[in-house]
Order: C-alpha cells, then sequence, then structure tokens
C-alpha cells in the first residue's frame, strides 16, 4: 500500500470543488442580507458597535462594510467593491453589494446543477457589455443655457444621492452648500482642497461653507489674547519647528563648577530661542503656523509685535493652507524670505458655536473651502460628513460627466427588459444565465419597495408593463406608493455611478465563481503554546 503524500502543513484546511464554491456564494448572500434594510430613502440605519466599543450609526454600505470586520475570504470581496465604488464615485455602495450578491444567488441553482463556472462567466460579461451599451444609448447629456440652470441640476443630483441619507430632510440645504463647495475649486476638482470641520451645538441648518482655508483654534498660551485677530493681506509662515524651551531630559547630567556657568547654559537656550524669534519677526511674517508647539514665551514675543502664531497645527490643515496660500513649510528659520512666505487677502479668528476658528479667505494659489457642520450630538455629525462626502462626489463626478439616467430603480428595470429580450434570442445555457442576469437586476426596485413597506409585486407588475410600453425612465414613486416617470420627478444620477456599480458587481461576481479550491493555512506558531517560553519570562 502507498503511504499518504503530505502537500500542506498539519492543520491546513483544504476545500475544493462545487461544495466549497456553493459555501462561497453563501458567504456573499450573508453579507447582502445584512446590508440590504439600508437601500434607498426609506432605508433602515445600522448601529455598529467596534472592539474598543466606539459606535457608529449609519447607512451608508461602504462605512457599514469597513467597520463590520468581515473575515470570510469570498466576502471580504464584497468589501472590496463596496470600497471601490465609495472612492471612485461616492455613491452606490449598497447598490453594488447588493447586485454582486443577487447575480450570484440567481446563478446558484446552475452551479449546483453542474453548469460550469466559465460557462456563466462568459454569460455574464456578454450581459454586462450589453447592459453598458444600453446605459449610453438612454443617457441624457444635459444642456445648459446659462450657469443657474446649470447650478440647479447639480443640485438636483446632489439632492437624489442625500434623498437615502439621515440628513435627507435638510436635502436642499446641503445639496446647495456641495455644489456652491465643488463649483469654488479649480478645474481639476482637487477634493482634499475641501475641508470639513465639525462643531457641536446648534441645528443642521447653522452649518456654513467658508470660502478660503479654515481650521480650529489650537492650544495656545498666555499672551494669545493680545495678539490681533484680524489682519489684511499677510504675509504666513508656515513652520516645521519647535518655539519654545525645551524640558530637561529626565536622565540627562550636565556637570558645572560655578554659578555663572550655570547661567550661560541658561542663557544659551534663551538665546537660541530668540534668534529664531527674531529671524521670523525680521521675514515680514505676520502669521505664524507651526506643525509643533509654540511656547508662552513665543506667544508672548509675537503678541508684542502685533504677530499672530499657532502652534500644533494638524498637518493635513498646514498641507492645505501651504496650497492655497503658497509658501512652503520650512524646518528652519535662516532665509525667511518671500518665496517661502505664504500669502491671502484677509485672515480671521472667529468665533463658531462654542470653538474659534482661524480663517483665511482670499487665496491667491489655489480655490479652496471649508465646511463647518453644526448638530446636536457626535453621531449625527459623523453622518452628517459622511452623507455630504457622498454628495459632494456626486457633484465632482457630473462635473466631469454631465450624462445622467432616471434612478429610483428606472434604470435597473430598463436594463431588465433589454436583457430579457436579449435572451430570448439566444440558445443554448447562456440563455438561461442572461435572464437570470434580467431578474438580478430587479433587485433595486424590490428592495426599494420592500424598505419602504411598499408591495413589491404590485409595484414590479407595473413597472414592467411600462417598460414593456416604452417608458424607460418609469421608477418606484416612494411617496405616493405608486410608479413615476423618473425624469421628470428630478430623480437623476449620474451614468458614471450605474457603469460603475454594474461593473464592479459583475467582476466580484466572476472572482467569486472562478475560484474553485480555497486553502486555509493554520495560524503561525500554533496559538497559545507559543507564548509559552523564555522571551516573556516563563520558566521552561
Amino acid at each position: 500500500m502507498r503511504p499518504p503524500i503530505l502537500l500542506l502543513k498539519e492543520g491546513t484546511e483544504d476545500s475544493q470543488g462545487k461544495s466549497q464554491l456553493l459555501s462561497n456564494i453563501t458567504a456573499c448572500q450573508a453579507v447582502v442580507e445584512a446590508i440590504r434594510t439600508t437601500l434607498g430613502p426609506r432605508g433602515m440605519d445600522k448601529l455598529i458597535v467596534d472592539s474598543r466599543g466606539t459606535a457608529t450609526i449609519s447607512n451608508d454600505g461602504a462605512t457599514i462594510m469597513k467597520i463590520s470586520d468581515i473575515i470570510h475570504p469570498a466576502a471580504k470581496i464584497l468589501v472590496d467593491i463596496a470600497k471601490s465604488q465609495d472612492a471612485e464615485v461616492g455613491d452606490g455602495t449598497t447598490s453594488v453589494v447588493l447586485l454582486a450578491g443577487e447575480f450570484l444567488k440567481q446563478v446558484k441553482p446552475y452551479v449546483e446543477e453542474g453548469v460550469h463556472p466559465r460557462i456563466i462567466i462568459k454569460a455574464l460579461r456578454k450581459g454586462l457589455k450589453i447592459a453598458q451599451d444600453r446605459i449610453d444609448q438612454i443617457a441624457y447629456k444635459m444642456k445648459f443655457n446659462n450657469d443657474e440652470e446649470y447650478r440647479t441640476f447639480l443640485q438636483k443630483c446632489a439632492a437624489t444621492a442625500l434623498n437615502s441619507k439621515l440628513i435627507h430632510q435638510e436635502k436642499d440645504f446641503f445639496s446647495k452648500i456641495a455644489v456652491d463647495a465643488v463649483l469654488l475649486l479649480d478645474e481639476l476638482l482637487p477634493l482634499n482642497m475641501i475641508g470639513i470641520k465639525k462643531v457641536q451645538g446648534g441645528g443642521l441648518q447653522d452649518s456654513q461653507l467658508i470660502t478660503g482655508v479654515s481650521f480650529k483654534k489650537t492650544f495656545s498660551y498666555a499672551g494669545f489674547e493680545m495678539q490681533p485677530k484680524h489682519y489684511k493681506s499677510p504675509k504666513i509662515a508656515l513652520l516645521n519647528i519647535e518655539l519654545e524651551l525645551k524640558a530637561e531630559r529626565s536622565n540627562a547630567e550636565v556637570r558645572v563648577n560655578t554659578v555663572e556657568e550655570f547661567q550661560k547654559v541658561v542663557d544659551t537656550e534663551w538665546n537660541i530661542l530668540y534668534e529664531k524669534l527674531e529671524h521670523i519677526y525680521k521675514s515680514g511674517a505676520q502669521v505664524v503656523l507651526s506643525k509643533l508647539p509654540i511656547g508662552d514665551v513665543a506667544t508672548q514675543y509675537f503678541a508684542d509685535r502685533d504677530m499672530f502664531c499657532a502652534g500644533r497645527v494638524v498637518d493635513e490643515d498646514l498641507k492645505r493652507t501651504m496650497k492655497a496660500c503658497g509658501g512652503v513649510i520650512v524646518a528652519t528659520t535662516y532665509d525667511l524670505n518671500d518665496s517661502v512666505l505664504g500669502k491671502c487677502e484677509s485672515f480671521e479668528e472667529k468665533q463658531i458655536g462654542g470653538d474659534r476658528f482661524n480663517i483665511f479667505s482670499g487665496c491667491p494659489n489655489a480655490k479652496a473651502c471649508t465646511i463647518i457642520l453644526r448638530g446636536g450630538g457626535e453621531h449625527l455629525l459623523d453622518e452628517t460628513e459622511r452623507s455630504l462626502h457622498d454628495a459632494i462626489m456626486i457633484v465632482r463626478r457630473t462635473v466631469k460627466n454631465d450624462s445622467i439616467v432616471a434612478g429610483g430603480g428606472a434604470i435597473e428595470m430598463e436594463l431588465s427588459k433589454v436583457l430579457r429580450d436579449y435572451s430570448r434570442s439566444i440558445a443554448g445555457k447562456e440563455q438561461l444565465i442572461v435572464a437570470a442576469i434580467a431578474k438580478s437586476l430587479e433587485i433595486i426596485p424590490r428592495q426599494l419597495c420592500d424598505n419602504a413597506g411598499f408591495d413589491a409585486t404590485n409595484i414590479l407588475n407595473k413597472l414592467r408593463q411600462k417598460h414593456a410600453q416604452g417608458g424607460e425612465a418609469f421608477g418606484v414613486d416612494i411617496n405616493r406608493e405608486h410608479v413615476v416617470d423618473n425624469f421628470e420627478n428630478c430623480v437623476w444620477e449620474p451614468v458614471i455611478i450605474k457603469k460603475n456599480a454594474l461593473a464592479a458587481a459583475i467582476e466580484a461576481a466572476c472572482l467569486v465563481l472562478s475560484v474553485d479550491q480555497t486553502i486555509k493555512n493554520p495560524k503561525s506558531g500554533g496559538g497559545e503554546e507559543q507564548q509559552q517560553g523564555r522571551g516573556r519570562g516563563r520558566p521552561m
């Protein structure tokens, strides 16, 4: 008898064939079940508590997937596509996970019956191409007579994105802020030039958009209140220097024989600090920002000379100020001149809620803005920030690609009709798979109805009838439990959201289907036994 051949380490889990493929599909379906109720304007929120006890309330698909700490290797694919959709487009993260899970659910019976995964993958990719071609055909490219029409169009796209968020009641207010923020940027539309700051207290309507760079006042020493709080056309020094007397190290030793020698050591330290401060003063800078601390001596020195200073400025805020106002972040006070100093039209310190903010306006190098969010609680502010980020991403994408389609499940029903008609024109196994894709696309309008408490079967039958009669923009009317032309109803979505979501969902489904073996190695070190040893002071 031949001895068995061991290829893998003892304890390695090895599963292959149809059973492990079905197991992977089931894991993906479990993820979909967890977030399907968050879709749409009537979607529910999830309360997630992480290992540190931090609670997050959100209905944003990408946020839920990131925090959930999913460990199943196949289900992690859905986490990745939600993240990529969020990074690329900003919205449609729940939709992309739902579509991928539904594609897998609909083709699962064919896997069980023995249809080869490669045939299914080929049909999925063919269905994707047909769907994207149809989206291009029915996409509407907007034409505008003036800037006001263009701005209104962008606000409607942002409002559609905010419809499904916690702050949907304030969607008109926040869609205007999102559009104004994006249109303040230069033609490259850099997202990092829009700062979002949160201040607890007040209502959502107290939120405001500030043209220019703004950040919360940092910790300050005595003498700060004597500094001016408003400048016209100031020069700005951006430093990475510590401007305070350093405390002696606990294990340091300095041997001196006389009091005079000790005084020399102290005087030298003060002279080094005063030399730095004098260089900054002589450079002509009126506003001094540093990433490192600015001590009480330096604060008083600047106050006596009518200069403003702020230490411990967050790195992100300092870099945003540099990009907007010009200048260079320097690590020495020597050679401080106009070429390394920033400029802006005005600087002021302003009280907003319970916090003070430093505001730089009229930045010459780059157009920048800061959104200051107000709200009652931390969870509300966090969710408002996530919602506003999605709206800003949608507006950015719409500015670059101004083609739109009707939302509210309308485009999915139209694609479902097209694919169902195509499936009837082909023969073989592909016909069944394409028909399954057509059925999968109906998950979006069906889930919108379920989440709103409507009769999904009745609404979907009406939608199929309308689309069969040529009503390609008909979708779910959330307000009246009926169907409506969502193009006329101003429920618009940029084409790129739908194309990106479809492509990502199909690729994720293909990736799961193409895996025929899962090898899970045992945890290295053998668990607790490895920890018993000399390295931790334990006896052998």
